[in-house]
């Protein structure tokens, strides 16, 4: 029987905030408990990255496991609420998905959460493979009225305007209870289900289901930039931790956990409270900090607990491995630049040669993962790595390794043709500088 599918996201969550990757109790107690049960009963890769440091551009990918450059509003940093009424800027709904595979291979398929692929009536997840769909279309809301940095409403139930009172994050957490629950008969009657669970949590505004008075302060400006804090961003975190032990049980209860397989990412490296120990940089940049990001997968009929991994890997790569293991086929016009893990989750022992490419308008950056070494480019000033003996990327060998680095640069270069160049008019929305805070 194929495997029911979770592929949960969290937004903005760096590569140490959780329990199992390092993070440090607060004065709320441990983190993340639940999620680090999925690792102790699954699969932790210490090696995996995000397809880009910053959300929209991961989530091209995430759906349609190719590299973002291919599709134009791929090229944005990220897609902004300015684009809403453009019909350039998000998913096409001729492009084939993740869901809309699935689904041929005979899965029902539901997004709760954020979208942030294009608004309708371009765009959206109901034209993009998914059955229905409940959450967020814009990059992120006030987590009690909804209301995405324009001012205007944006939870949607499908693509209609959805009112409900409630905490954002326990919202989206209940409504993915609801759907297992729904999906429980018709799964084991033998048609499967694939849910996207895309949290919010814990991108800005600070807020935790304590704060609601907080709405009123930030609804102009939701990046939230005089707020915040790490206590109150752990507490964030709990919050989503508690919605999937909660959703965790539901799988359990209905005699669904076993053959689940649930995967855990982030959507991008941390930002302005995260801890990405012993990483440097985060949301924005190709440091490390940036793209590297937690993976956990948890499959009891298949995954061992307790197994680590360092195969390196990326977001497309873990919608390559979903598709397969569903079943699903790619379709021809559209081949893949995923590669499927399913043999490193069915044995975690096993790693294979993995090359990983970025490159951000952003100051001009570049990236290539390949083996322990990575060429890093950053406001045209370039870099070599030895990241087995260096993680926090401060140890410059590009002096002393000329060839390597050439090779490299020569690699970069060679994939970077193979990719449509990025558009003039492309979009860099960092909204906020070192006027704000000082640089990391």
């Amino acid at each position: 029987m194929q495997p029911n599918l979770i592929y949960i996201v969290a937004d903005d969550l760096g590569f140490a905030d959780l329990g199992c990757y390092g993070a440090r109790s607060g004065s709320c107690g441990p983190v993340s408990p639940n999620i680090d049960a999925l690792a102790a009963g699954g699969l932790r890769l210490t090696e995996g990255y995000a397809n880009s440091p910053v959300c929209s551009p991961t989530r091209f990918a995430l759906m349609t496991m190719r590299y973002q450059y291919r599709v134009r509003g791929g090229m944005e940093e990220p897609i902004s609420s300015r684009s809403k009424g453009s019909t350039t800027l998000g998913l096409h709904p001729e492009i084939p998905t993740l869901p809309s595979l699935l689904r041929d291979a005979g899965y029902a398929t539901a997004l709760i959460g954020k979208w942030h692929l294009g608004y309708p009536p371009a765009f959206g997840p109901l034209r993009s493979g998914y059955d229905e769909f409940f959450g967020i279309m814009a990059g992120g809301v006030d987590y009690f009225t909804h209301c995405s940095g324009r001012g205007d409403h944006d939870l949607y139930e499908g693509e209609q305007p959805h009112h409900e009172v409630g905490y954002l994050t326990d919202v989206l957490s209940g409504r993915a209870i609801q759907y297992v629950e729904k999906m429980a008969g018709p799964a084991k009657a033998g048609r499967p289900f694939f849910l996207s669970l895309h949290y919010t949590a814990p991108h800005w505004p600070w807020e935790t289901r304590d704060d609601a008075p907080v709405a009123e302060q930030v609804a102009q400006n939701l990046f939230h930039l005089d707020g915040g804090n790490i206590h109150t961003y752990r507490r964030m975190i709990q919050h989503m931790d508690e919605g999937i032990g909660n959703l965790v049980s539901a799988l359990r209860q209905q005699g669904l956990l076993e053959n689940t397989l649930i995967v855990f990412t982030s959507d991008n490296g941390g930002e302005r409270f995260s801890d990405n120990w012993p990483l440097v940089g985060g949301k924005m940049d190709l440091t490390e900090g940036g793209i590297r990001v937690p993976w956990i997968a948890h499959w009891p009929e298949v995954i061992p607990p307790g197994s680590t991994s360092r195969q390196h890997c990326m977001t497309m790569d873990w919608s390559a491995t979903l598709l397969e293991l569903g079943g699903g086929r790619p379709h021809p016009e559209f081949p893949p630049d995923g590669v499927s893990l399913a043999k490193v989750l069915r044995d975690p022992s096993t790693t294979f040669e993995r090359s990983l490419y970025w490159r951000m308008n952003h100051r001009h950056q570049r990236a290539l993962r390949r083996g322990d070494w990575k060429y890093l480019m950053v406001d045209d000033h370039e870099y070599l790595f030895d990241l087995t003996a260096d993680e926090r990327e401060r140890a410059n060998l590009g002096h002393r390794y000329p060839e390597r680095l050439e090779e490299m640069r020569a690699s970069w270069l060679a994939w970077n043709a193979s990719v449509p160049p990025i558009a003039q008019d492309a979009g860099v929305s960092v909204g906020y500088s070192s006027k704000d805070m000082p640089q990391r």
